[in-house]
């Protein structure tokens, strides 16, 4: 965006805050019909950037911010040397939409005009290549522009020319046709003035009416009211540049009036065909047509292009393209001796002062090549020369057949078209013959009606719904007492409902066009009547799964608030257990919704039914709430008795409710023949019986005087549990 100046009002509450925790606003640049631009800072970034901000009322209107966030997307689509870009968008507190965008540091086209008044053919193509090369990148992405004037084309102090605002712009693929005027009326197409829709076309006509105005300083249709330029721009066509500055070339005209045919099907169908022609034209003009000045009605002249001190370099970012390759480019004051070479190119020189910025020619070709490649020889076709009839080459007869012959050829059949044109509409009776009394009767009335069409446009603009009157400022009153203020200022309006988060239902919220804006009364007004908060519906999320509780929530215009985990003996894990607030109840956007959700049952500590019977170990397990699983296949156990559980998996531990208990079945311990050991040494005893796994108790005699096992218990020969105790008497 452009820099205007520092914020003209010092109270904007925006100014010096921080949006969205990264842009530093600094200043205010300009308020537009939808939004306030401002100089800010990119904390992230270290940048300069324009911040685009929608009205307080208009981010409130759900319908309003879907256009602005459509606006964002259709102008990011742009990537363009010429176009201004566009780098974020968003929402942020308190419903401020914005919209960030490319901070260009500069003057505008409509400033250079106020300092120049007009400009040199060769400067008014130059620039006006930039507007419709970016014009065309936007064509070519299937948007149109719809309010192309001197205002919106920004030169940059490095020396870029850019087209910015894109804010009018929309895509060609949906319906234009909105039934209001958009754009600025000294520029607006016929066709967006009666509502039959606006195209490609449209942009080509604003661009041939701000050609008009640079090469003659003047605006091509003027009146004391917008609705008087409208009506001329539909009823009219435009004149050729030359009756206002006699002596342009008569292809400058032909341009013009092409770009500003009434029917759009007679102009160029898009940006790129006119460019193709521009810098056709461009090629073939002579220097002393691209540098002419038409003097002033006062007689003076434009201001001396002498002392150029500064040039764009050819590798910047400038409005003209870059020689093809192998050409010699010039760069000179005005007056230098025209380039020689195929494809030598001039530069415009575009310097920043004080206070405003100058422009000047330099000598060479326009920008943009020749329009036919060199032969060979690195001359050009037979008949024609490197400056094409330009000032500093001789007059030549064209030779059969060329360019040059064709486009003379041209040149005279348009003229004798236009002069049988107005040779078949001349009246062969003049009215002054043989009729005084009706001629004067005829004056009179012209005179009355002149004196009365005064009068009628006096009452009009002056009392009538023709004046200018300021909008009342209606927010936070009733619709009654809204309604009241606006009819005392003779307006009329029409209500429309919004919501609001910080006005009541039923009171004003305010008016488009906002107050303290200026319109005329016959301009309608809207009345923007609160319906308060905005509320939605909390949707039912019970035994949903938390990631589809989480979709439906956010569908709803709700956020998911705190999520907690519980064990649940009903609620399958995964899936919620319980929300609050309850289903049904209504909240603001962006309320949030709390959610339980289940972790399935709880665990249960897994039994010790080792040495338990069988009957006794499943009642325990299934108590606890696990189930028991009897193994088929029985063990010997010597802790175990037959019949009892002699093992279990899991033996301990944590484990889900429901779980299965692996049990195994002891059939007692193994049976083994006990040996006789009676006389025999202790020793030797001890080591037969412990080898066949039993376990030795020797209990002695008058203390084991002759060490011989007098008996043993049970006795040999008898048959005992697999480890269970012998005992041995020793004398």
């Amino acid at each position: 965006m452009h820099d205007s100046g520092t914020d003209p009002r010092g109270n904007d509450p925006i100014v010096g805050t921080v949006v969205d925790e990264r842009y530093r606003v600094l200043s205010r640049i300009a308020r537009g019909g939808m939004s306030t631009v401002y100089l800010a800072t990119d904390l992230r970034l270290d940048r300069d950037v324009a911040l685009k901000v929608l009205y307080p009322h208009l981010a409130a209107d759900r319908g309003f911010l879907d256009r602005f966030e459509r606006e964002a997307k259709s102008a990011a689509r742009l990537s363009h040397p010429h176009v201004v870009g566009v780098l974020d968008q968003g929402l942020a507190e308190n419903n401020l939409a914005y919209l960030v965008m490319e901070y260009v540091p500069g003057k505008t086209l409509r400033e250079l005009l106020e300092a120049r008044t007009r400009l040199t053919p060769r400067l008014a193509l130059a620039l006006l290549d930039a507007v419709v090369d970016g014009l065309a990148a936007a064509h070519n992405a299937g948007l149109i522009h719809r309010d192309v004037k001197p205002e919106n084309v920004l030169l940059a102090d490095n020396g870029s020319i850019k087209i910015a605002d894109f804010g009018l712009a929309r895509a060609v693929s949906t319906s234009t046709n909105t039934g209001t005027l958009v754009g600025t009326v000294a520029y607006l197409a016929p066709e967006l003035v009666t509502g039959t829709g606006a195209d490609e076309r449209s942009d080509v006509y604003s661009a041939g009416i701000m050609l008009y105005e640079m090469l003659t300083g003047r605006q091509p249709f003027t009146g004391t009211a917008p609705i008087q330029i409208a009506f001329q721009h539909v009823h009219s066509t435009v004149p050729a540049p030359s009756d206002a500055c006699p002596g342009l070339a008569p292809d400058l005209d032909e341009l013009v009036q092409w770009c500003t045919a009434p029917d759009p099907d007679n102009r160029p169908v898009d940006g790129k065909a006119l460019l193709g022609e521009l810098r056709h034209i461009r090629t073939s003009l002579t220097d002393e047509q691209l540098d002419f000045r038409c003097a002033d009605p006062a007689g003076e002249q434009f201001p001396s292009a002498s002392g150029v001190t500064e040039a764009l370099q050819a590798d910047t970012t400038t409005a003209l393209p870059r020689p093809p390759a192998g050409a010699t480019e010039v760069i000179s004051t005005a007056g230098a001796a025209a380039a020689t070479g195929a494809g030598a190119y001039p530069t415009e020189v575009i310097r920043r002062s004080d206070n405003a910025t100058s422009v000047f020619p330099a000598g060479g070709r326009g920008p943009g090549g020749p329009h036919l490649p060199p032969d060979n020889s690195g001359g050009y076709p037979a008949g024609e020369t490197a400056d094409d009839d330009g000032a500093n080459a001789p007059e030549q007869h064209p030779a059969p057949g060329t360019r040059t012959e064709r486009r003379q050829a041209r040149r005279e059949a348009k003229a004798f078209e236009r002069q049988s044109s107005r040779d078949a509409h001349r009246p062969e009776i003049s009215l002054r013959r043989g009729r005084p009394r009706r001629r004067g009767a005829l004056l009179i009335v012209l005179a009355v009606l002149l004196i009365t069409g005064a009068l009628f446009t006096g009452w009009f603009f002056g009392r009538g719904p023709g004046a200018v009157v300021t909008v009342p400022d209606v927010a936070n009153v009733s619709q009654e007492a809204a309604g009241a203020l606006l009819s005392g200022e003779g307006l009329q309006y029409s209500t429309n409902e919004v919501h609001d988060e910080m006005v009541a239902a039923g009171l004003a919220v305010g008016t488009d066009p906002d107050a303290p804006a200026e319109i005329r009364r016959y301009q309608p007004v809207t009345l923007l009547i609160s319906m308060g908060p905005e509320l939605f519906d909390v949707p039912n999320v019970v035994q949903r799964t938390a990631e589809s509780a989480s979709e439906n929530i956010t569908d709803a215009g709700l956020v998911v608030g705190a999520v907690t985990e519980e064990y649940s003996e009903t609620v399958d894990a995964g899936k919620v257990i319980s929300q609050f607030p309850a289903p049904d109840t209504q909240l603001r956007r962006d309320a949030a919704v709390n959610l339980e959700v289940s972790l399935g049952p709880a665990p249960v500590e897994v039994p010790s039914v080792v040495g338990k019977s069988e009957a006794e170990a499943v009642k325990i397990l299934e108590e606890s709430g696990l189930t028991a699983e009897v193994l088929p296949e029985q063990v010997n156990s010597r802790e175990a008795p037959d019949g009892a559980v002699a093992a279990q998996t899991p033996a301990a531990g944590q484990v889900q409710r429901g779980s299965a208990v692996e049990l195994t079945i002891s059939k007692g311990p193994v049976m083994v023949s006990v040996p006789n050991v009676v006389r025999r040494s202790p020793d030797e005893a001890r080591a037969q019986l412990e080898g066949l796994g039993f376990q030795v108790q020797i209990s002695e005699l008058l203390g084991g005087l002759l060490g011989i096992v007098q008996s043993q218990d049970p006795s040999g020969g008898s048959m005992a549990p697999e480890g269970s105790v012998i005992t041995l008497r020793v004398v």
